[in-house]
């Protein structure tokens, strides 16, 4: 028979944390903390293999599950002396997911199950406090409404917000046990009257209910959003917890909270979180009431009135402390604990590993190897590559003029500039018309996540440092501040007010998640600097990788920049876009249009110093690295004239008619410009363009030289398919550099290579070897090639291909293994073949992307280069990519 059941509690469990496949995390960390011996109270989970099978199988369970399950809830009641549905000793169970990673607010939670008419009356008798249980209740009919029945979380709010109202009381704890009890009899005919039968009080049909609801949100549009941009497969499912209710709302001796061992946003080790005195755990991450927070330290930087629990239980605080120690000393990692209290007595709900900010990760990492609790190599791995990026991007300048308009928490660190919005499908449409957006809500949902995913930054007027809101935008990297309970926001109106300051639909302002302020407008931003935690853990991943890091740089300042990043060298310098000078783009358009070989060198002669100054600046940045430079790849109709003042400023420069100028626009013209005349095509067509550009690359390396930098320039072609063309271009360069030798009496040592950028390449890439001293893999170009997609035009269909599960990886962002992946290995081997010391790379835009990061060093290339500010991620994506070998190896 399989086990599809596993219960815990009372010292011990069926399972382990080992088991997270199984119980999914959640299930598989109350095991681990029943088996430790903490406070945890009795329940049990169901496994992920129910999940699967639930899906399979029409949404009906395996036949023996219900007997297990029966049998495990008679095990709870046992430990906890009562029994579900009975009325004298009731029992009552939270029912809650558990995938094997965390997915925060993404699927449904159901507290209190077990009450009815008639155990609700027994619990009364049994502790003698009636507005617990009513209170109790009413939060059971509201979330199994939702979650189970299907029906509106507004439909019940409204109804609590009329009895409050009448009452003449602004807070939820302000209603006495009458107030209550009427409120869930409204509960009550609200669900009969939208769904025409009773809300249910058998309460096994509330617990299948419940565990189905469960199931079923693992297929919810949220959960499969968040799913898709986490990368979680939909096969692994999600495991169901039923577990026995503890009570935080059980009077002023009961609280329920939610706390990190670390500061999630720094990393600093103290007990960082929020908490709140007779509540339930709900009203703590849904924003409904501002939480307090749990260490004094917290609650004094924050400026906040009302006490912490430390100074209001500090007895308790003391208990939570010592078992936050000991969870992390047990599992070497940072914990996110749920914890309730029921009037004196310490219960743990939950741990699991605390999401953190970029920041907070390195300090973290860095710290516990201080701490030895873990070594160098894990501390590399503790860190997600992508997740730098939140520490490389600007900060507000603090010397710039501000308006202030609303200050709250700060929720999520870094700071954004956008227009408001106040709906996540305003703000995910106007992303994708190009702008930035702030999504500005009075508290956020699990259904907003597309509109977090696609804003700048979030600012909410409801909401703590747990809220769904903080939580979520810091997984993500968006800067959050939350809380702001000054704002008045109106999204019918489309405005939100602070005092006297209306911000409307579409007006900008700036939100700063590290300090929790909000300002009116643009405020300028200031370049990131990097912490000595940042240095250290580079330095650590600096020893362990293998392929070499270098950047995408067009200019000094982007290869300055890069250079200050780690970047070894210049892995892509595209020359086409120094072109678009405002000053310069005549001269090319007059290159293009020009008749004959006189006419275009005339225009080159032009282009010639301007070229070499732009080489010169950046050979003296990077002194001492390699610098890889593409000669002219796009099609030539990308830099001609489209309006017609444009045409009439080439005319006049080049002495001719504008109706000529136009002639000879349309004779260029091409149907699929990206698969036509451009790349080394131009150079076999127009060689003069290739020479001015290799006597720029060359002079400008002499010219350095002869200043004492130290330069190491290469010459890349594009888009070769034919050994054949790489030998005609590589002879014309050859035959410049012949020239300069003769004019000057020396050259610079350079190397002549190509991109693998067409399949054609790649499968011939022993014969291109012969004559290409490296290889530099164009991904961008060789995922459309090789897909016969086109990257401009193909969002809208992997849009759809990831959706419907055709794909699980968008192949212009993380290299399609199986295809081009198959091709860079194809064309390693074959390369190294022909020329064992050929230096391999990529330049496309996957030189920045972790999991194809991982295939490069799989592959075997030299290196990887990408933009300036993804040279950290590369680099710290290629260290964990070469433990990963390692450990695959042992």
């Amino acid at each position: 028979m399989t086990k599809w059941v596993y219960s815990f509690g009372n010292g011990k469990a069926d399972g382990e944390s080992k088991m997270k496949n199984l119980l999914g995390g959640k299930g598989a960390n109350l095991a681990e903390m029943s088996n430790l011996g903490l406070p945890v109270p009795p329940g049990f989970t169901i496994t992920t293999e129910v999940c699967t099978y639930y899906y399979a199988n029409g949404q009906t369970y395996p036949a023996d599950l219900q007997k297990q399950v029966d049998d495990a809830v008679v095990m709870v009641g046992k430990l906890m002396d009562a029994k579900l549905g009975d009325t004298q000793r009731p029992l009552l169970v939270s029912v809650r997911s558990g995938a094997r990673v965390s997915m925060p607010g993404m699927m449904d939670t159901v507290l209190n199950l077990g009450l009815n008419p008639e155990t609700t009356e027994g619990l009364v008798k049994l502790t003698g406090n009636a507005r617990f249980v009513y209170d109790s209740y009413r939060r059971f009919i509201q979330m199994y409404s939702g979650v189970v029945l299907g029906l509106e979380h507004a439909d019940f709010e409204e109804i609590i917000e009329a009895e409050k109202e009448a009452k003449g009381v602004e807070l939820d704890t302000e209603l006495d046990a009458d107030d209550l009890k009427k409120i869930a009899g409204l509960f009550k005919d609200v669900v009969k009257k939208k769904l025409g039968k009773p809300f249910p009080d058998d309460v096994k049909e509330q617990l299948w209910g419940a565990i189905g609801a469960v199931f079923s949100s693992w297929q919810v549009p949220r959960a499969k959003t968040y799913r898709r941009l986490n990368k979680i497969p939909e096969d692994w499912g999600t495991a169901v917890n039923v577990q026995a209710m503890v009570f935080g709302n059980r009077g002023d001796t009961s609280a329920t909270g939610v706390a990190f061992t670390r500061d999630p946003a720094t990393g600093e080790k103290l007990l960082y979180g929020e908490f709140l005195i007779n509540a339930q755990g709900e009203d703590v991450v849904a924003g409904i009431r501002t939480p307090q927070a749990i260490s004094k330290i917290v609650r004094e930087r924050q400026g906040a009135k009302k006490p912490s629990m430390e100074e209001a239980m500090p007895s308790m605080f003391k208990e939570l402390k010592g078992i936050g120690d000991k969870l992390e000393a047990h599992f070497c990692e940072m914990q996110d604990v749920e914890f309730t209290i029921q009037e004196g007595k310490l219960y743990m709900l939950q741990c699991r590993t605390g999401k953190r900010t970029a920041k907070a990760a390195l300090k973290v990492a860095v710290d516990m190897v201080s701490e030895k609790l873990i070594d160098r190599n894990t501390a590399i791995t503790r860190v997600d590559p992508a997740a730098l990026d939140q520490l490389l991007h600007p900060t507000l300048d603090p010397n710039a003029p501000k308006e202030k308009i609303a200050e709250g928490l700060a929720a999520s660190p870094g700071a954004a500039v956008g227009e408001v919005t106040f709906t996540a499908d305003e703000a995910e449409k106007r992303a994708a018309e190009g702008h930035a957006v702030i999504l500005v809500r009075t508290e956020t949902s699990p259904e907003d996540i597309h509109g977090m995913h696609a804003a700048k930054g979030i600012l909410t007027a409801r909401g703590g440092m747990t809220s769904h809101a903080a939580v979520v935008a810091r997984g993500m990297g968006r800067p959050c501040v939350a809380g702001a309970g000054a704002l008045r926001i109106d999204p019918d109106a489309g405005t939100m007010t602070a005092g006297a300051v209306t911000v409307k639909r579409g007006d900008v302002i700036t939100i700063d998640g590290t300090a929790g302020k909000v300002f009116k407008g643009r405020v300028p931003m200031r370049q990131p600097e990097m912490t000595d935690d940042f240095v250290t853990l580079m330095a650590w991943a600096d020893e362990v990788r293998k392929l070499r890091v270098y950047t995408n740089a067009d200019t000094p300042t982007d290869a300055k920049t890069a250079r200050g990043f780690g970047a070894e060298g210049i892995g892509l310098c595209r020359t086409e876009h120094m072109f678009f000078d405002a000053e310069r783009i005549i001269a090319v358009r007059q290159m293009i249009l020009a008749e004959d070989r006189g006419e275009r060198e005339k225009a080159l002669a032009k282009l010639l110093p301007m070229q070499r100054s732009d080489f010169e600046g950046i050979f003296k940045e990077m002194s001492g690295l390699p610098v890889i430079i593409r000669l002219l790849d796009p099609p030539l109709h990308e830099f001609l004239p489209q309006k017609e003042e444009e045409f009439a400023s080439v005319a006049a420069a080049a002495g001719v008619s504008v109706a000529k100028l136009k002639s000879k626009s349309v004779g260029l013209h091409e149907m699929n410009p990206m698969l036509g005349h451009r790349g080394c095509r131009l150079g076999v067509t127009y060689p003069e363009i290739t020479e001015m550009q290799a006597r720029a690359i060359l002079e400008a390396a002499l010219n350095m030289q002869d200043k004492g930098v130290d330069v190491h320039v290469e010459i890349m072609i594009p888009l070769v398919a034919f050994k054949t063309e790489l030998d005609t271009l590589k002879d014309r360069i050859e035959a410049v550099a012949a020239d300069i030798k003769k004019e000057r009496g020396k050259l610079p040592h350079y190397k002549i290579g190509t991109m693998i950028e067409l399949p054609r390449a790649a499968l011939r890439a022993g014969e291109i070897a012969e004559t290409a001293e490296f290889f530099s893999f164009g991904t961008n170009d060789l995922t459309q090639t090789t897909l016969g997609m086109s990257r401009d035009d193909a969002g809208a269909i992997l849009a759809e291909y990831l959706t419907k599960g055709v794909i699980t990886r968008d192949p212009f962002v993380t290299i399609d293994r199986d295809g081009v992946g198959e091709l860079i290995k194809i064309a390693t081997q074959r390369g190294r073949k022909t020329r064992p010391d050929i230096t391999i790379g990529i330049c496309g835009e996957h030189g920045g992307d972790p999991e194809s990061i991982l295939l490069c060093h799989e592959s075997g290339l030299d290196y990887v280069s990408c933009s300036p500010f993804r040279v950290p991620v590369a680099r710290l994506a290629a260290a964990q990519a070469a433990l990963k070998a390692v450990e695959r190896d042992v």
